[in-house]
Parts: structure tokens; C-alpha cells; sequence
């Protein structure tokens, strides 16, 4: 079994896709010490995750629990080493998808991850990781988002003013570890600016990791990094113009074709 669970839970637009790259480019290195589960070994938990932060209805919240115990069962043996679950999703959905306006489902996710960990690996040390991000460019990138990959046709200022309440993530890790029987760690984004493998550095310092493992991983390039202010803006355009979702795609696709480096 695993000695300890770390699950790191989002949120979103807080380095989530640069730590899952760095663990996945490091993933030969760190095999003997860290197991890992990141966003592409779980596509239907986290689309469960993503329907109960929507609906907050009890059956989605089994299917939520059923899903995860049946990732937890189907781990193989890793003795004393430290398993990470890594996908923001475990939070839910990004706010501002639909109605969605905050991250309040993740204590309730969180406690529901918790209680199953618990109940497979009574042994095991389990704590949660929530990576975090100051409230004025956390929803100036929460928005490009959504730009970028769903119908926001809101102006930023209006989105801002809708959405100020979800980008409390300091708040939320709060209401978290006041419901969730575990250790909560958490760190900015904008701490990790001179760390040598960015924002992946805090939650490998959670997996203790010997310090001569630690210098021979590879750091990557940041990533999913925000679209260009006139980029942007066209895009913006292009959900308010077309209808049909094949329009709004097909015309954004070539926007963002237009805008890479020739």
C-alpha cells in the first residue's frame, strides 16, 4: 500500500497544467518514490466531478464516489511509496461554466475522496494539496479560459464582478481544512516564479523525494499559458457572432492558427 495520498485538487488557472507536465516528464525518475494519477488516467471521475459541481444532486455525487473507489481498487502494489492524485476537475468545474459561480462542491468532493482513501489505506498518510493564485489575475485567467474554450461572451469587467467571490481561493482552502479531516497544504502561484521546477517544487516537497533525485529532474516550459490580448479579443468576437458551436469553433481555430509564430 501507499505510505501516503496526496491529492491535489486544483484549482484551476494555478500552474495545475504545469505541475501534471512536470510529474509526467518525470515520471521515470520519481517511479520509485511517487505513483501517480493524473487528469488523463481519471476522464470519467472527473467528468462526474465536473457534473456534481453542476447539478449538486445526490446521484452524482455516487457516481462521484463510486468512480473514485474503483481508482483506488485498481491500483497496483506500490509499497511505502507516495501515490499523487493530481487533476484540478477534483474540485469540480472551472467557475463561470454555466451557472457555476464558486468553488463550494470541493469540500464535499474532497471529504468523499478522504473517506474512501481512508477506508482502502487505513495506514496511509493522506493530505490534500490545493495549489492557489492571487484573486486579480486569477480571474483575468479563469476568463481567457472561457474565451477560449466555451460560449463567454461577458465582457471582462462583468465576468469580474460575477465571479470575485470564486477567486477567494485562500478562502477556500480555508473552508477546506475546516471540513476535511486531513492536513491542507497550499501554495501561490506566484511563490513559485524562481523555483527551480515552478509550481511542481511545493507538492514534491509533500512526497520527500532525496535531495539528489530533487537536482536531476527535468523542469519544463510553463504551460497553457494566457492568449494574447488582441487574440482575445477576437475570440471574444467570435462567440458573440456565431450561433452554432461548429462556427464559433472552426472560427476560433483559425484565430488562434493566425496567431503562432510563422
Amino acid at each position: 500500500m501507499p505510505r501516503r495520498i496526496i491529492i491535489h485538487a486544483g484549482f484551476h488557472k494555478t500552474g495545475t497544467t504545469s505541475i501534471q507536465a512536470t510529474l509526467r516528464e518525470n515520471r521515470v525518475a520519481l517511479k520509485k518514490h511517487v505513483a501517480l494519477r493524473l487528469r488523463w488516467h481519471m476522464k470519467d471521475l472527473v467528468a462526474a466531478t465536473r457534473g456534481y459541481s453542476t447539478w449538486r444532486d445526490p446521484l452524482t455525487l455516487i457516481k462521484v464516489q463510486d468512480r473514485f473507489t474503483r481508482l483506488m481498487e485498481d491500483l497496483p502494489g506500490m509499497p511505502r511509496r507516495t501515490l499523487v492524485i493530481s487533476a484540478e476537475e477534483l474540485s469540480g468545474h472551472l467557475p463561470g461554466r454555466g451557472a457555476l459561480e464558486d468553488y463550494s462542491a470541493a469540500p464535499i468532493l474532497l471529504y468523499a475522496f478522504w473517506e474512501i482513501a481512508r477506508a482502502r489505506y487505513p495506514e496511509a498518510e493522506i493530505m490534500i494539496y490545493l495549489s492557489t493564485r492571487a484573486p486579480e489575475p486569477w480571474l483575468a485567467s479563469a476568463y481567457a479560459e472561457h474565451v477560449k474554450a466555451s460560449n463567454m461572451t461577458l465582457d471582462f469587467d462583468d465576468f469580474a464582478a460575477r465571479y470575485r467571490g470564486a477567486s477567494d481561493l485562500d478562502g477556500m482552502v480555508a473552508e477546506v481544512a475546516s471540513r476535511v479531516p486531513v492536513p491542507v497544504h497550499h501554495r501561490a502561484l506566484e511563490s513559485c516564479t524562481d523555483l527551480p521546477l515552478g509550481p511542481a517544487d511545493p507538492l514534491l516537497d509533500l512526497c520527500d523525494i532525496p535531495l539528489s533525485l530533487r537536482a536531476e529532474l527535468t523542469a519544463v516550459p510553463p504551460a497553457n499559458t494566457r492568449l494574447g490580448e488582441d487574440v482575445l479579443q477576437a475570440m471574444l468576437q467570435a462567440n458573440r457572432t456565431h450561433e452554432s458551436a461548429a462556427a464559433r469553433n472552426a472560427a476560433k481555430a483559425h484565430i488562434l492558427k493566425e496567431a503562432q509564430p510563422r
